[in-house]
C-alpha cells in the first residue's frame, strides 16, 4: 500500500449552522493522514439538484441524515477502502458504479460528503495545500470577495412570506490590489453597515453576520438599496465596491399567476416588471452581480437579461452545478457565471468537469460555501482561479483566504473588476 492508500471511512451526523443536521464523513490513508468534510442541505434549493437522504421521521423535523450516514458506513466505505485518495475520478466513480443511480439511492449528501473527504484526504497524504491538489502550480487567483448585508424574506409586512431569507445582498469589493486589502474594506462596511442599520432598529446580526430585515421597515428593497450606496460612500469606497443580490426568483414565482409574489416589494410582478427592476438596479445603485433573476427553467429571459444588463448574471438553481444544464444554458447564451455547490451535483470530479465546461465556453464560476464547506471553500476558489465569490472577505473563510495570499507569496493575484463577467467590466480601462 501507497501513503495515500484509504485505510478507513466512517461517517457520522452532525449540527451545521443551518439548523437542521448534517453528513459529516471522514477518510483516513495510510499515512495517517485524515480529511474531514460536511455536507448539508441550503435554504434556496433548486428542483434540478441531486437528490438527499433524509429520514423524514419525526426527529429533526423530517431533516435527519442517519440513512445517509449508514450508506457511507455499510455501503461506500467497503467500496473504496484500499483505494487511492489521490485519484479522485477513480474514487467518486466507484462510489457511483455502487448501484444503478447511485446518488439518489444513497443520497446525494452521502456521496457529497465522502468525495469531498477524499479530495482532503489526498491532499494531507500528499502533503501539499488542497488548493494546490486542485489546480496544480497554476493556482494562484484570488477572488473578489464580498460581504452579506441583509436577509429576510417578509419585510413588507407579511402578507407574502416566501420559502427561505431571499433576496439576500451583499457588498462586493473589487477596487483593490490584493486580496487582503479588499477583506479589510468587506470589514470596514460590515462595522459601518451595522452602525447604519441599528439606527433604524434595534437589533443584532444573524448566526452569518448580516441583519434579518423585519417586516414593515421598509416599504420597498430600494430603501435597502440606497442604505447599501450610503454605507459605501461612508467608508469612501465610491468606484471600489458594487452591489451583488441572490434572488432566488423560485421563492417567489407563482404558477397560477405566472407572476413573481412579494419580491422587492409587495406588489406582484411579470417578467416585464423585473426587468424595469433589474434595470434600475444597475443603472441607479452600481449592482454588478444578479443570481438567479428569473425561473430556474427560464433560459430565454436570463440570456435577454445578459445581454442587455452587460453584468455578471449568476445562474444557481438555473444551472445546479450540472454540466448539462450548463451545457444548455451555453447554447441559450443565458447567464454568464456558475455558482458552485459541489453539493448540488454529488462528486468533486463531476464539479471540476462543471468547471471546465464553463471556462471553455467563456463562463465564469462562482464558488458559495453554502453547503457545509466551510473554509476549504477558499482552497476549491483558488485551485479553480474562480474571478468571484459569494461574500467570505471576512470570517473564518477570510481568513483562509488570507493564509492563502501569504503562502502564494508574490504569485498571489487579485483581478478586481477583471474577475467579473460581462461586456461592461470589460469596456472598463
Amino acid at each position: 500500500m501507497s501513503r495515500t492508500t484509504i485505510t478507513s471511512v466512517y461517517a457520522r451526523q452532525v449540527y451545521t449552522e443551518r439548523s437542521h443536521p448534517g453528513v459529516e464523513a471522514v477518510v483516513k490513508t495510510e499515512n495517517g493522514s485524515v480529511g474531514c468534510a460536511v455536507c448539508t442541505s441550503g435554504i434556496s434549493i433548486g428542483t434540478h439538484e441531486v437528490a438527499f437522504a433524509f429520514d423524514k421521521s419525526t426527529k429533526w423535523r423530517g431533516k435527519g441524515v442517519q440513512g445517509a450516514v449508514d450508506n457511507v458506513n455499510t455501503v461506500i466505505a467497503p467500496a473504496i477502502i484500499g483505494m487511492d485518495a489521490s485519484n479522485q475520478a477513480a474514487v467518486d466513480q466507484a462510489m457511483l458504479n455502487l448501484m444503478p443511480d447511485a446518488k439518489v439511492k444513497l443520497g446525494g449528501n452521502a456521496v457529497a460528503a465522502v468525495s469531498a473527504a477524499v479530495l482532503k484526504a489526498g491532499a494531507a497524504a500528499l502533503d501539499i495545500p488542497l488548493y494546490r491538489h486542485i489546480g496544480g502550480a497554476g493556482a494562484m487567483y484570488m477572488p473578489v470577495p464580498g460581504v452579506m448585508v441583509a436577509v429576510g424574506s417578509s419585510r413588507y409586512g407579511g402578507s407574502v412570506t416566501p420559502a427561505g431569507d431571499k433576496p439576500t445582498y451583499s457588498i462586493m469589493c473589487y477596487g483593490f490590489s490584493s486580496f487582503s486589502e479588499a477583506s479589510y474594506a468587506g470589514w470596514e462596511l460590515l462595522e459601518k453597515w451595522k452602525e447604519n442599520i441599528r439606527k433604524l432598529f434595534d437589533s443584532a446580526p444573524d448566526s452569518r453576520g448580516s441583519f434579518w430585515i423585519p417586516s414593515g421597515l421598509f416599504k420597498s428593497d430600494e430603501e435597502l438599496w440606497e442604505l447599501m450606496n450610503k454605507t459605501v460612500i461612508q467608508c469612501g469606497y465610491g468606484g471600489k465596491c458594487g452591489m451583488q443580490v441572490d434572488v432566488a426568483t423560485d421563492t417567489y414565482f407563482n404558477e397560477n399567476t405566472q407572476k413573481y409574489h412579494g419580491l422587492f416589494s409587495d406588489q406582484p410582478k411579470t417578467v416585464e416588471d423585473l426587468f424595469d427592476v433589474y434595470r434600475k438596479m444597475v443603472n441607479d445603485y452600481n449592482f454588478i452581480v444578479l443570481e438567479d433573476p428569473f425561473n430556474e427553467d427560464d433560459y430565454d429571459n436570463t440570456a435577454k437579461l445578459t445581454a442587455e444588463l452587460g453584468i455578471q448574471i449568476v445562474g444557481d438553481d438555473l444551472f445546479t452545478t450540472n454540466p448539462e444544464r450548463v451545457r444548455h444554458g451555453i447554447s441559450k447564451n443565458a447567464a454568464n457565471t456558475v455558482l458552485l455547490k459541489v453539493n448540488q451535483i454529488g462528486t468533486i470530479t463531476e464539479s471540476l468537469e462543471m468547471v471546465a465546461l464553463a471556462y471553455k465556453f467563456g463562463y465564469g464560476v462562482m464558488p458559495n460555501s453554502s453547503r457545509g464547506e466551510g473554509a476549504a471553500i477558499a482552497d476549491y476558489s483558488v485551485g479553480i482561479n474562480a474571478g468571484t465569490i459569494r461574500e467570505r472577505a471576512v470570517g473564518e473563510i477570510g481568513n483562509r483566504f488570507l493564509e492563502i495570499e501569504h503562502e502564494l507569496g508574490s504569485r498571489a493575484k487579485f483581478l478586481g473588476l477583471e474577475g467579473f463577467k460581462g461586456k461592461r467590466f470589460r469596456s472598463l480601462p
